[in-house]
């Protein structure tokens, strides 16, 4: 049972402030699941590409080839049948230092725009763990509690993460993550490896900012590995602003990779309910030979759901 105890190492976090709650254990809906990979494609200068169909993607599941069922392309485009769910994790450590206010202003001025999201959920962090989650209307709201909190205590990075992974695993639709961190952690109870099975198990996209101009040059290498290592793992994208001026054109990227985000689905051949990790694969489609200098960024597979066999003889 992987993926309950994944969760469960998440669920067991403690929670202090306004609380989401926390499910110890996975739901499973009934009927057949659709498998969701959402695809970033680049050019060579980092740009994303639009207007790719459908037949221009290649799926494999363990090597074995899938038919893709649903395919969409921005965040936008079909939200009646695939709710877009924003969270933003912000460290509030004292670590963040002056960088701090700037930030949420610039991170607030970039949330607005996202007036299409069903919801958004905060998680501010430093010794503890607050969660809160806020419809659009109650954006003002979110705005009073991410600059109420003050940059002190200790940064709890990886039970932040945990605790938001959880959470989102009962949110249908898609769902981006937007962390703002130095990227080190002084206190949290989860253990990386524990975070990294929890990222690959979930399907949520991360996109971290890192502040590391206020980072000793010897904790500013691991802490930036340690970001990516996480996003990677996520197909989401890592960015190191040089200052906070920088914020802006980060944030259009951001925007950019949202609105030109391929969503493919399928119904794996493999109806199995083991719990393994199936590896999924991503390429474009060699009938067009333009597409060979693209790059594809996805996460790398997923989870199957675990059913436990119930039989007479069961306890």
């Amino acid at each position: 049972m992987r993926n309950t105890a994944i969760r469960g190492v998440a669920g067991a976090l403690l929670l202090v402030g306004a609380v989401v709650p926390v499910s110890a254990q996975p739901v499973f809906r009934g009927g057949v699941d659709l498998v969701r990979v959402a695809v970033t494609v680049v050019d060579d200068a980092g740009n994303a590409v639009e207007g790719l169909s459908v037949e221009d993607f290649v799926v494999t599941e363990d090597a074995r080839s899938e038919d893709v069922t649903y395919f969409s392309s921005g965040v936008a485009s079909d939200l009646d049948t695939m709710p877009f769910h924003v969270g933003v994790l912000f460290d509030a450590s004292g670590s963040m230092g002056r960088d701090a206010r700037f930030a949420k202003t610039a991170a607030l001025r970039f949330l607005r725009g996202l007036d299409f999201a069903e919801d958004m959920t905060l998680v501010d962090f430093d010794s503890e763990v607050r969660v809160s989650r806020f419809s659009q209307r109650d954006f003002p709201r979110l705005a009073q509690r991410l600059r109420a909190q003050e940059s002190e205590g200790m940064t709890a990075l990886y039970d932040a993460l945990g605790v938001y992974l959880d959470g989102a695993f009962d949110q249908d639709g898609r769902k981006v993550l937007l962390l703002y961190s130095d990227g080190g952690d002084t206190r949290s109870r989860m253990r990386l490896n524990e975070l990294l099975e929890l990222v690959r198990a979930s399907d949520v996209t991360i996109y971290a900012i890192g502040f590391q101009t206020q980072n000793r040059a010897t904790d500013r290498m691991r802490s930036r590995h340690q970001l990516e290592e996480i996003v990677d793992l996520s197909g989401g994208q890592s960015y190191f602003p040089g200052s906070l001026d920088d914020l802006d054109g980060i944030y259009q990227q951001i925007r950019d990779d949202l609105d030109t985000r391929y969503s493919l689905g399928y119904v794996s051949s493999d109806m199995t309910t083991d719990g393994a990790w199936r590896s999924v694969a991503v390429t474009l489609s060699d009938a067009r030979p333009e597409l060979r200098e693209l790059t594809i960024r996805a996460r790398g597979g997923y989870f199957a759901r675990y059913l436990e066999e119930v039989g007479p003889d069961a306890r």
